[in-house]
Parts: structure tokens; C-alpha cells; sequence
């Protein structure tokens, strides 16, 4: 998990908000996705994979803030 704490966090944020709405029009990306999911319509491989590959930087930057908040955490005790 140390190769989470070496991405720069400020690409990691960029990368994560840019995929999570690319294509920005007619709506974001990841709403679309989700929508799909919510409604049962997920069920196509290349959607799958997509549902995926647009919500893994923000699985990845939502690790590094947890990871960043344990460490904060653990320094004050």
C-alpha cells in the first residue's frame, strides 16, 4: 500500500474528479454508470469494465485520505 503514499496527492485529485465526470456532456460519466447500476441496466461487459475503470481513482484517492488520517491519528498518541 506504500505506492498509494507516493502518488502526489494533488495529481491523484485531478485524476480522480477529471475521470470521474469524463465525458463531461450530456452528464457526467460516473452519474451514468451508477444510474445503470441503480437500475439493473449494469450488465454489458465494456460497462462493466467502464463502471470500474472511471470509480478506481476515487476508490484509490479515498484510500490515501484514510491512510493519511491513521497516520495524523497515530502521530498525536
Amino acid at each position: 500500500m506504500r505506492w498509494i503514499d507516493r502518488i502526489p496527492m494533488m495529481w491523484l485529485v485531478a485524476i480522480a474528479v477529471y475521470l470521474a465526470g469524463a465525458p463531461f456532456v450530456p452528464e457526467p460519466h460516473l452519474v451514468e454508470k451508477w444510474r445503470m447500476l441503480t437500475e439493473g441496466g449494469l450488465s454489458r461487459p465494456i460497462d462493466i469494465f467502464d463502471f470500474f475503470l472511471h470509480n478506481a481513482p476515487m476508490a484509490v484517492l479515498m484510500t490515501r485520505l484514510w491512510r493519511d488520517t491513521q497516520r495524523r491519528r497515530q502521530g498525536k498518541n
